[in-house]
C-alpha cells in the first residue's frame, strides 16, 4: 500500500480482515482438539505468512515493535509472542517492546491452562495434555541457564511454552517469549527434549540475530541446531549429544540424495521461489556441521567466546551471511591465521554437498545396536531409531510381526518411534499397521512425518492407492502449509 501522509500526521489506521484460508492461521474444529469441547486457533507466520493475516512488511531484515488487543471467546484463553499480557474478561492486551521480524509474530486462542516449571517458565496445555508436559520441560530452567553460562543472559524475560494440537505443522516454532510446540515430542522420558533445547537456543540464534533475508537461513538454523547439541550435552550427557548427532548425519545424507545441487547450498539461492522451499535438513545440520568444524578448529573455549560476541555484536539486528562471515573472519580467523587454513569457508557455505572436512560423531551405544544389539526396555528414542533404520533389508513379514508381537511397536505412544516403524510398514506391506497409519495420518500434521509416510506410500500403486484415499478424509485437517506439501507429493510422486 502507498498512503501520502498529510503534513504531520506520522501514522494511520488500517482496518482489514483475514480470509478463512489464510495460509498462516489454522482454525481447528473442537473435535480436532484434546478437550473435544471447544474450538481452538494457532497462527504460523514463518516464513512469509505473517502478511495473509496482518498487513505488514513480511520480511526478516524488517524488525518493529507491536501491541495487541485480542477478544477471546468466553472460557477461551488468547497468547501471544510478547513480553506483557493482560487481560480482563474476554479483552487480552499484549505489548512486545523489543523489535521483532514479522515471522515471529503469533498468536493462540483455546482451551489451555497452564503450570509454572520454572521462575521464568510456564506451560500452557489444553487440560488433558498438561500434566504430561509439564513434567516433560521440566528441566527448562535448566536448559535457559546452560545457555546463558556458554552465551550471554537469556534477554527476553520470560520464556513459555505452549502445547498445540497435533495438527501443528512442525516440531516447534520459536515464537518470541511463547515458544510452540506439537505434542509429538512429550515421549515420557525426556529423550525428545532437545527440541526444546532447540527452539530456546533460537533466542540468541533467530530470535536475536536474525537472517536479513531467506537465503541468509542457516544463519538462523544452522546456528541453533549447533547450540541446541551443546545444551544436550550439558544437560543430558556427551552419550546424548552424540547419539543424535549420528542421527541428524544420516538424515543429512539422506536428504542430499533427493535435492539438486543448488538446493543443497547454504546460503541457497531461492530467486522467485517460495521461501518455505529452503526448509530442509540442508540449513540445519550442514550449518550446524560447519560450525562443528570450527570448534573443533579453534577449540571449544575460543569458539565459544566467538559465539558470545557475534551474539552481543548482532543483538536486535539481521545480518546477512556476507555480514556474518566477514564478523566471522574478522573476529576468529584473523586472530588463529594457522588454523584458519584449515576450514574451507566458501566451500561450506557456496558449494553443493558435504565437504570432506565435515565432522563425524560416533555414538558408541549407537554403534552397538547397528552390529547387531537386539531391543531394550530402557531404550530412548535414539536407539529405537537406530535399531528400526538399520535393520537389514529386505525386512520379512514374519520379522515385522515377531518384532511387532514383542515390542508392541503398532501400538507405541512415542510418535517418533512410531512414524518410524510406519514407514517400515508401509515399505514391507505389513497390513496389520495399516489401521494405525490411517489413524495417525488423521492425527498427526507434523509436516516432516506426512512428508514421509505419503512419500513411502508413493512409491507403489497398491501404497498410492491407500495414500490417496487417506488424504481424501485427513486433508481438511492439515495445517495450510501440510497440506501444500503433500499436495505436492501425491501429484508429482511414481511408483517404482
Amino acid at each position: 500500500m502507498h498512503i501520502s501522509l498529510p503534513p504531520g500526521t506520522d501514522s494511520v489506521t488500517i482496518y482489514y480482515a483475514t480470509s478463512p484460508e489464510a495460509s498462516g492461521l489454522q482454525w481447528l474444529q473442537p473435535e480436532q482438539t484434546a478437550g473435544k469441547k471447544h474450538p481452538f486457533l494457532f497462527s504460523q507466520s514463518q516464513s512469509i505468512h505473517a502478511r495473509s493475516w496482518i498487513p505488514l512488511q513480511d520480511s526478516p531484515g524488517i524488525r518493529f515493535t507491536y501491541d495487541a488487543r485480542i477478544e477471546a471467546p468466553a472460557g477461551l484463553t488468547a497468547l501471544m509472542s510478547a513480553r506483557e499480557h493482560k487481560h480482563e474478561g474476554t479483552t487480552h492486551s499484549f505489548v512486545m517492546d523489543l523489535p521483532v521480524p514479522a515471522y515471529l509474530t503469533a498468536l493462540a486462542i483455546g482451551e489451555l491452562q497452564s503450570a509454572e516449571v520454572g521462575p521464568r517458565t510456564r506451560i500452557y496445555a489444553e487440560p488433558p495434555v498438561l500434566a504430561a508436559a509439564a513434567h516433560e520441560f521440566e528441566d527448562t530452567e535448566r536448559l535457559i541457564q546452560t545457555v546463558e553460562r556458554l552465551y550471554g543472559a537469556y534477554r527476553w524475560g520470560r520464556y513459555d511454552l505452549l502445547i498445540l494440537p497435533p495438527s501443528f505443522p512442525f516440531g516447534g516454532m520459536e515464537n518470541p517469549c511463547l515458544t510452540f510446540v506439537t505434542p509429538t515430542v512429550i515421549a515420557g522420558d525426556k529423550s525428545l527434549v532437545s527440541l526444546i533445547s532447540h527452539e530456546l537456543a533460537h533466542s540468541w540464534s533467530g530470535n536475536l540475530v536474525t537472517n536479513a533475508t531467506w537465503r541468509d537461513f542457516w544463519l538462523n538454523e544452522g546456528f541453533t541446531t549447533y547450540l541446541e547439541n551443546r545444551i544436550q550435552e550439558e544437560v543430558y550427557g556427551l552419550e546424548q549429544a552424540l547419539m543424535e548427532q549420528v542421527l541428524d548425519r544420516r538424515d543429512l545424507e539422506k536428504e542430499l540424495l533427493e535435492f539438486p545441487p543448488p538446493d543443497q547450498i547454504l546460503h541457497i539461492d531461492l530467486t522467485g521461489r517460495d521461501p518455505d522451499e529452503g526448509c530442509t535438513h540442508i540449513p540445519y545440520i550442514k550449518g550446524a556441521l560447519f560450525l562443528r568444524l570450527m570448534e573443533q578448529t579453534f577449540g571449544r573455549s575460543a569458539f565459544d567466546d566467538f559465539l558470545r560476541r557475534y551474539f552481543d555484536h548482532f543483538a536486535f539486528q539481521s545480518v546477512t551471511t556476507a555480514e556474518a562471515l566477514a564478523y566471522l573472519r574478522a573476529e576468529l580467523f584473523a586472530h588463529f591465521p594457522d588454523k584458519a587454513a584449515a576450514v574451507p569457508v566458501d566451500e561450506w557455505v557456496t558449494h553443493p554437498g558435504l565437504p570432506l572436512s565435515a565432522p563425524h560423531a560416533h555414538s558408541p551405544q549407537l554403534e552397538k545396536i547397528a552390529q547387531g544389539a537386539g531391543p531394550s526396555h530402557n531404550w530412548k528414542t535414539q536407539e529405537w531409531l537406530e535399531f528400526l533404520q538399520t535393520r537389514p533389508c529386505p525386512i520379512s513379514l514374519l520379522t515385522m510381526a515377531a518384532l511387532d508381537a514383542q515390542w508392541r511397536l503398532t501400538n507405541s505412544g512415542n510418535y517418533e518411534i512410531l512414524a518410524e516403524w510406519l514407514g517400515l510398514a508401509i515399505e514391507t506391506n505389513y497390513a496389520p499397521a495399516f489401521p494405525k497409519l490411517r489413524a495417525f495420518l488423521h492425527e498427526v500434521g507434523r509436516t516432516r512425518m506426512l512428508r514421509h509416510l505419503y512419500a513411502d506410500m508413493m512409491k507403489t500403486p497398491a501404497g498410492q492407492t491407500l495414500a490417496r484415499g487417506i488424504y481424501a478424509t485427513a486433508r481438511s485437517g492439515y495445517h495450510p502449509m501440510a497440506q501444500t506439501v503433500v499436495d505436492k507429493i501425491l501429484s508429482t510422486s511414481k511408483p517404482r
